[in-house]
Formats: structure tokens, sequence, C-alpha cells
């Protein structure tokens, strides 16, 4: 117990020093990095919330955990979920419903016992989690690399068929819940944001997901286009990034409500089901809704991917998101059951 407590010790001492390259851990526990020029969280951080993962523990697996050694800010990975090791089911998820992710493996692993403790999951962007399938499950994080096959791929329905037809992925894409946008302000809306036309305005800070590698970005240039054209979308996405006033994620949206919280910026545009979750964890985030018609609906997909080692359980996974159930936990944070198998 005295080395782990010298270890633990050591460790924060460390990160105290690392102002050169300060670790954030973003939002809702994405991985801690290295960022220049951003400082260690203070207190009032802590007190609020801001340092993930905010699930307490619920969204690891796990039946036996060995020792803990989890460091806040030094070696905090909550996109990777139970035990990579011989799991009996792997599921590379795109993080949009990352918070989602733990009532639902419960809810499975009550169905399937004999997979209770043996679920892996991962809950990185759409685009990097497709990219680890096609470099053969492997991935590094920091000092560590390992492999996992992955069994289910989920994501966007666009990207789900683009997997298959790379032929990563095997049809056919199941879709099971619908998602759209919101503009997630922290609470109070201090900014007093009322509309997508005023996230172009001067002054007003946003935090935006990196059309690079987050698909929700293309949904969101959609948007703001129907409501004000081209030239909101520039603002947004170009003049605004340029001069500071948009930061673009580095992970996924799941950053979002910590920037905001941090006082970092005004308004992001996320996907309503994120801010639904940030209200009912209590945290201090609230949202502005967007009409319908400047709005956009996101389609979640999921398909068995080629050479699965688990392909039946991949199949049990992927009857379980469109069943009553799944499709409860879904609605509790504001998504909707696929009506048809149109794209969006």
């Amino acid at each position: 117990m005295f080395l782990l407590d010298s270890i633990i010790k050591d460790a924060r001492a460390y990160s105290r020093r690392c102002t050169a390259f300060a670790l954030s851990v973003l939002a809702a526990g994405v991985l801690a990095q290295a960022v220049a020029g951003v400082t260690p969280a203070s207190a009032a951080d802590q007190e609020l919330g801001v340092y993930p993962p905010w699930s307490h523990g619920e969204n690891n697996p796990v039946t036996a955990r060995g020792l803990e050694f989890t460091v806040p800010e030094v070696d905090n990975l909550p996109d990777f979920h139970g035990n990579p090791i011989d799991p009996g089911l792997s599921i590379f998820v795109g993080g949009n419903y990352f918070f989602a992710m733990a009532p639902l493996v419960a809810a499975f692993e009550q169905k399937y016992p004999e997979l209770k403790g043996r679920i892996y999951y991962e809950t990185i962007p759409p685009g990097l989690v497709a990219k680890q399938i096609e470099m053969g499950g492997t991935i590094t994080v920091g000092n560590m690399t390992w492999t996992v096959h992955a069994d289910v791929y989920a994501a966007g329905i666009k990207k789900v068929e683009s997997m298959i037809k790379d032929g990563y992925v095997m049809a056919p894409a199941v879709s099971y819940a619908t998602n759209t946008l919101t503009i997630m302000v922290p609470k109070g809306n201090p900014a007093h944001i009322t509309s997508l036309n005023d996230l172009g305005k001067p002054g007003i800070r946003l935090v935006m997901p990196n059309p690079a590698f987050e698909g929700v970005g293309r949904q969101i240039k959609n948007s703001l286009a129907k409501a004000g054209g081209p030239e909101l979308v520039r603002a947004v996405y170009e003049t605004k990034v340029k001069n500071g006033e948009t930061i673009l994620t580095q992970i996924h949206h799941r950053q979002s409500p910590l920037f905001l919280m941090q006082g970092k910026a005004d308004a992001g545009i996320t996907w309503q089901s994120e801010a639904i979750f940030q209200e009912q964890a209590g945290n201090p985030i609230s949202h502005v809704v967007i009409p319908d018609e400047y709005n956009a609906t996101g389609i979640y997909a999921a398909a068995v991917v080629k050479g699965a080692p688990h392909p039946v359980e991949a199949k049990k996974w992927i009857d379980f998101l469109n069943s009553p159930a799944g499709l409860a936990i879904f609605k509790r944070y504001g998504f909707k059951a696929v009506q048809s198998n149109s794209t969006d």
C-alpha cells in the first residue's frame, strides 16, 4: 500500500510540473492528452465534475479489476472499456452515445449472463474507430499499444455503409435509432444564444466538432447553411477558427461540455442526446432547440465486422439494439427508434 501511495504521489507531482504540455482530460472522460498552453484543472473544475468519468466506474464492465491505478490527468482512458484480453464480444462504437453504453451493456448482460464481464468496447469517434479496424484493431495511446479485433462496428449509417463498401464490415447495415442537433450552452445561457445565426456573431466563442473525423460535422454544416447560408458556415468553421473564436474538438464533441463548463466557450452544436445526458447528470449545461426546418437527423446503424471473432454474439448485440429493452435505453436520452431504413 505504501508503494502504491508513493507511485500515485509521484504521478500527481509530475502532472503539476507539466505546464508546457498540460494534460487536459477532456469531456466525459476523453483520453488524457498533452495540449500546449492548457493549464491543469482548478479545484472549481473538479467540484463541478468537469473531469470525467462522470459514470463513476459504471462504464467498465469487467468483474475482476485487479490493481486500481487511475490518476486523473495522467492515465485516464475512459474511451476504452473492459478487458481487451480474450473478450467474448468486442464493440467498436462511435462515441456519439458513450453515455448510453453502460446501461446498454448491463441490460445485455442480464439477457446473456454468459457474457457478463467479457464485453470490451471503445467509444472514440466513428472515423477513428474505422481507422483502427482498417489497421487490424491495433491502437496506441501514450506508451501503451494493444490489439482488439472488433466484432461490431456502430456509427452513422453512411459511415457503416462506407465500411461495407470498402470490405471491412459485412452487410447489412442495421439501423436502430435517430438523433437531432441542438445548441449546447452553459447553464443560464449567459451569452443569450437564441438561434444558429447567433453563432456567427463576432465575440461569440464556440466549441465545434471537427469535420476532419466527426461525421456530425456534415450535418452541422447543412444546418448552418439552412439557417444562414454559406456565409454562416464560413463564419463558424473558417473565420472564427482563424481568429480563435471557434475551438475545434481534438477527440470528439464530448469535449464541448467541458469547454463550456470551464468558461472557454459560449456555445457549441452537438447531438441533442448529449445535452440531455449532461442535464440529467446534473452538470451546469443547457441547450437551445434548433427548429425542425434548420435541423438535421442522424441515423445510427451497426454491422458485423468482417472476420469477427464472435459473429454470433455480434448479431445478438445488434438485435438487442433494436429490441424494446435497447430502444427504451436510447429513449431516455432523446433518441428515437428508426421508422424506416432511409438514410441521412
